[in-house]
């Protein structure tokens, strides 16, 4: 293979560009950077010779350039440090602690998580996907399958809820064009594409660049928009782009770069380069989950979460996605099977994290939900795309019963399906309000053309 050649264009301000890094883009960078300071330097050095020709001439009297401006950056400096305190006493009144929203990609068949228990309807419709003798009892004469019991410590301390029928008129049996609703928090024309939580962030004020994370390659709808969310696999994932080499180098450059110009972008780059700095303190040496504590399966986005959480990352809301819930056959009986097991490994996974985090627990809610439910019927197997799902919630908060929400009875189905009878963005919009303290105009903002009508989740 004939080996490409680089003609690197030269300054005379810098060295030999092919002197900086083996390749065009990161020595580019750092050679404009050199440029950069040379200019800074030159410049400060004729600024002091005025400053000190001025000096030389005062009589004592009046106000000197360096006193002048000593005077400004006290000023700056008090009204920034002002303006920082006030954000983060406002933030720290309102919104403390983490909310990690799960998705289920597939449509969750939510009949075969809850139900209410002895239903004629059910026994009727759905005979060989009946919850067993094994499950665990709910309030309000539900029952919830034997695949959550890795969660029962939290079931009985009242901190695991459900909410059955939970629906939107605007979600259709497409599982693209539901999950996008679900992800956006309305369609969207409604929404501009801007993703719920991305919105919520806005109410949640600053913070660093890991208040909004998402774990995956790819960074779920929701936390699209103006707040520049992070996409990670893992943390040690999160590095600057080049040659290890040249690294350090290249992060100095960028960050002399981007100092003291007086732009927006600035802080979102000294933002990303603290989570690189972050990151790579966390990943330095290997992640110790606590004693007793191994993640499996999903558990491994859920073991980056802890790292970030118990690691001070300030992490303000984050997404795990996972899919094999689009259950048409083989979905298995009520002793076990394709979901029972699905439904086992995220509640091995969730029990895993609540046990990692400790007394840090108390500061995160879990939220899981799916893009709809299925069909009340049974179908070879498995069920159909249906209306009427469950959302879970885990929280370190304790919840008003465990089963929450509204529900009346599976007597007059909806075309074959759960009716709605909570609205999702409503539930969304209640998790968020009780983990962060949001009023309801705040949490109004957060999904266009929706009327948030809060439901009581907490105790």
């Amino acid at each position: 293979m004939e080996k490409t050649v680089y003609s690197y264009p030269l300054h005379p301000e810098c060295p030999d560009l092919r002197r900086l890094a083996d390749n065009p883009a990161e020595a580019v960078l750092r050679a404009e950077a050199d440029v950069v300071a040379a200019e800074n330097a030159a410049e400060r050095d004729r600024y002091l010779r005025l400053e000190a020709e001025e000096e030389a001439q005062q009589d004592g009297r009046g106000v000197t350039r360096r006193t002048f401006v000593a005077g400004a950056a006290a000023t700056a400096t008090a009204l920034a440090t002002s303006q920082f305190v006030s954000t983060q006493a406002s933030f720290a009144a309102t919104a403390t602690g983490t909310l990690i929203h799960v998705f289920l990609y597939g449509g969750l068949d939510g009949l075969s998580l809850v139900a209410p228990d002895g239903d004629p309807v059910l026994a009727k419709a759905r005979p060989d996907l009946l919850l067993g003798n094994d499950s665990l009892p709910l309030s309000r004469g539900f029952k919830l399958t034997s695949a959550f019991a890795p969660l029962e410590k939290w079931l009985k301390a009242g901190q695991l809820g459900f909410v059955p029928a939970v629906s939107d008129e605007r979600l259709s049996r497409s599982h693209f064009q539901a999950a996008d609703a679900c992800n956006l928090g309305g369609l969207p024309g409604e929404t501009g594409g801007r993703g719920w939580l991305d919105s919520l962030v806005d109410a949640l004020g600053k913070g660093t660049a890991f208040r909004s994370v998402g774990i995956g390659s790819t960074l779920p709808r929701s936390l699209v928009g103006t707040n520049g969310a992070l996409s990670l696999n893992s943390v040690g994932s999160l590095r600057l782009n080049g040659n290890e080499k040249y690294r350090a180098a290249t992060e100095k450059a960028i960050r002399g770069l981007f100092t003291g110009i007086n732009h927006p972008v600035e802080e979102s780059v000294q933002s990303g380069l603290g989570a690189l700095a972050t990151a790579q303190k966390l990943a330095a040496k290997p992640y110790e989950p606590a004693a007793g504590v191994e993640y499996t399966g999903v558990g491994n986005s859920f073991k980056q979460l802890a790292q970030l959480i118990k690691g001070g990352a300030n992490v303000r809301v984050a997404t795990v996605g996972m899919g094999g819930y689009d259950t048409h056959e083989n979905q298995g009986t009520r002793d076990g099977g394709q979901l029972h097991r699905r439904l086992h490994e995220l509640a091995s996974a969730l029990a895993a994290f609540f046990t990692d985090l400790g007394d840090r627990a108390a500061d995160v809610t879990v939220m899981v939900s799916s893009e709809f439910g299925r069909r009340v019927a049974s179908n070879s197997g498995g069920t159909d795309h249906g209306h009427g799902g469950v959302v879970t919630i885990l929280s370190g908060r304790k919840l008003a019963g465990s089963l929450l929400g509204n529900w009346d009875g599976l007597d007059k189905l909806d075309s074959g399906d759960v009716p709605e009878y909570n609205n999702m963005f409503n539930v969304y919009g209640s998790v968020a309000q009780g983990r962060f303290g949001l009023t309801v105009a705040e949490v109004d903002k957060i999904f266009p053309r929706q009327k948030y009508t809060p439901i009581k989740l907490y105790a």
